[in-house]
């Protein structure tokens, strides 16, 4: 019996609690906004469909009912409009964020918070520095999406399955964000040396521009907002692959945003690095052997997040 609380019920939060159900990882689903009949409509919605699907209770409630949740989920806030950077949304969204904290963590104490609004990294840091909670209970979302994203281009490259692909997006999720190139690999294979490590194949794969792909990578997001207003489905599926990692008793390595406690030379800045994921929440962190330029990189993405921290009031 897993209970996941939403806070949010726009496109986001509505479509996650719509993936949570199809794929039976909750079998109870509290949605929370501050406009109720919203909702009330998007959980009727998706009710009227669980006769054929997984057996789940799903219901608007209040910060009450969110009480013995296992996960809570933020995605309440003001959505990213065209144009607009993710950081942009900072001071509203950090405001926000610290009405909300009080009363969940007042009915929700023991649960394991994912925090997906943006700037994920911010209000991550936010909530650390506000709940009171341990940190390992605190995950923001973080690269996940941008790490699949970047493993759905890699097995476009050389058709091959995405589950072959190791590679990770390392960083703030956002343009500060970077590819961590010296451990990617597919099946073992270092990236650069996969097509050339090929025989008995007709296939002709193209030349890898890893400056291409970092490109589709950092601006996925904005193309489909451009083209649809938002982004939804892909950032629902990574939320509850990370839902499901923290209920399973088996540790999964994931790219999410945590709280930094001198990893890598950095302080008091949460961003995505490999963490170690599980019942006990994000309880380890992997470090990766990066390069010097890479090590850089990770320092310049932990720079862009400070400014932003030192420029707004949390």
């Amino acid at each position: 019996m897993n209970k996941i609380t939403i806070i949010g019920t726009g496109s986001v939060g509505s479509t996650i609690a719509y993936t949570l159900t199809v794929t039976g990882l909750a079998s109870e689903i509290v949605m929370i906004d501050i406009n109720g009949a919203k909702a009330m409509g998007e959980a009727l919605d998706i009710r009227q469909g669980t006769p054929f699907c997984n057996s789940c209770t799903i219901y608007a409630g209040s910060y009450a009912d969110a009480a013995g949740s296992d996960i809570v989920i933020l995605t309440s806030g003001v959505a990213r409009k065209p144009g607009q950077s993710r950081l942009d949304l900072a001071q509203t969204n950090v405001n926000i964020t610290k009405t909300i904290i009080p009363w969940i963590t007042k009915y929700a104490p023991d649960a394991t918070y994912v925090i997906v609004s943006n700037p994920v990294d911010i209000l991550t840091y936010t909530f650390c520095k506000y709940s009171g909670l341990p940190e390992e209970r605190i995950i923001g979302s973080g690269t996940i999406l941008d790490t699949a994203r970047l493993r759905s281009r890699l097995s476009e490259y050389y058709s091959i399955n995405q589950q072959n692909v190791h590679a990770y997006v390392l960083g703030e999720h956002g343009d500060s964000s970077f590819i961590p190139w010296s451990v990617a690999n597919i099946s073992n294979v270092p990236i650069d040396a996969y097509r050339d490590s090929l025989i008995h194949t007709d296939a002709v794969y193209p030349e890898l521009i890893t400056e291409e792909v970092e490109e589709y990578v950092r601006k996925s997001g904005a193309r489909v907002i451009e083209r649809k207003g938002a982004t939804f489905y892909a950032v629902s599926i990574s939320v509850c692959h990370l839902c499901k990692c923290l209920l399973s008793g088996i540790d999964t390595t994931l790219t999410v945003s945590t709280m930094l406690h001198g990893e890598y030379g950095i302080e008091d800045i949460c961003l995505s690095l490999v963490n170690v994921v599980g019942k006990k929440g994000a309880h380890s962190k992997l470090l990766l052997p990066l390069t010097d330029s890479e090590l850089a990189a990770l320092h310049k993405s932990a720079e862009s997040l400070r400014n932003v921290i030192n420029n707004i009031s949390i």
